[in-house]
C-alpha cells in the first residue's frame, strides 16, 4: 500500500482557480482577496490535518466543509453559496498540480510487485482523491492497483487504521501480512502500527523532514525512492526463497 504520488511545493493559490472562483461569485469577491483567503484556508486547511491526526479515528470534512470553515467563512452568503453548490469539482480544481510526477523507482517497483504477484491498494489523504486517480491513469499506473482508497470518499483519514483495513480487506490479504509504504511518520507509519500491518515502510520526502521525531512511530525500514522500495522487494523475495530452499 502507498500514498503516491507525492507533489512537489505548490503555490495554494492557482490563478485559473482564483478567476473560476470569481467567476462563480459573480465577482463579489476581488481576485485579491480570493487568492489571498485561498492561501490562508490552505494553511488553516494544513493545521487542521496535523490537529485532527492527533485524535483516536480521524476522518476527512466533506468537499463543502472545507471550502466553508476554510475559505469562504466571511464571503457574502450568496458567494459562500454558490461555490458550496460547485464543492466537488472546485476540490478536484485545488488538489490537481499539473507539476505533479510518479517518483523516482516507483514505476519499476509497482511493476515488480504486481509480476510478482503481489496485490496492491493505494490508501491515501487528501482533499480529493480523484484528481489523484486521474493523474495514476494518466501516469499508466492505476491498472496495477487492485483499489484505491482516498480519505475524501470512505471518511477514515490516516492514522485511523480503518483506511488501511479497507485496502487489505479489498485486495483479500490479511492485513499482518501487508506492507504499509507511505512517507508519514505521523500519519503512515501510525496508521501501519495500528492497523497491525506487516512492515511499515518509510519513503523519504520533503514533508518526512519536516515532520518531528516521534521515539514510538520507527518504521521497519526507510528508504529514499521507489528505487529503494525494488531492492527492498528483491531482500524480501531472496529471503523467503532461501527459506523455502533450506525447509
Amino acid at each position: 500500500m502507498a500514498s503516491w504520488p507525492t507533489p512537489r511545493d505548490n503555490p495554494p493559490a492557482p490563478p485559473d482557480l482564483v478567476r473560476r472562483l470569481s467567476q462563480l461569485t459573480g465577482g463579489s469577491v476581488p481576485a485579491e482577496r480570493i487568492a489571498a483567503d485561498l492561501a490562508e484556508g490552505a494553511r488553516a486547511y494544513a493545521r487542521w490535518r496535523d490537529d485532527v491526526g492527533q485524535t483516536r479515528d480521524p476522518v476527512e470534512l466533506t468537499h463543502a466543509q472545507v471550502w466553508a470553515d476554510f475559505v469562504t467563512p466571511t464571503w457574502p452568503q450568496p458567494a459562500r453559496d454558490a461555490i458550496e453548490r460547485e464543492a466537488t469539482p472546485l476540490a478536484y480544481a485545488w488538489t490537481w498540480r499539473p507539476e505533479w510526477e510518479v517518483r523516482p523507482g516507483i514505476p519499476e517497483a509497482l511493476h515488480a510487485a504486481a509480476d510478482a504477484g503481489l496485490p496492491m491498494a493505494v490508501v491515501s489523504n487528501t482533499l480529493c482523491g480523484a484528481a489523484h486517480r486521474d493523474f495514476l491513469a494518466a501516469a499508466g499506473l492505476s491498472h496495477l492497483f487492485a483499489a484505491e482508497f482516498y480519505s475524501d470518499e470512505p471518511g477514515p483519514r490516516k492514522p485511523n487504521p480503518r483506511l488501511a483495513q479497507l485496502a487489505a480487506d479489498a485486495i483479500g490479504v490479511p492485513i499482518a501480512e501487508c506492507w504499509f509504504v507511505g512517507d508519514s511518520p505521523h500519519r503512515d507509519i501510525a496508521c501501519a502500527r495500528r492497523a497491525g500491518a506487516g512492515a511499515a515502510i518509510l519513503v523519504r520526502s520533503p514533508r518526512t523532514d519536516r515532520e518531528p521525531p516521534h521515539p514510538d512511530l520507527r518504521p521497519d525500514a526507510r528508504i529514499e525512492d521507489g528505487h529503494g522500495l525494488l531492492a527492498l522487494l528483491h531482500q524480501s523475495r531472496g529471503t523467503a526463497e532461501g527459506s523455502s530452499a533450506r525447509t
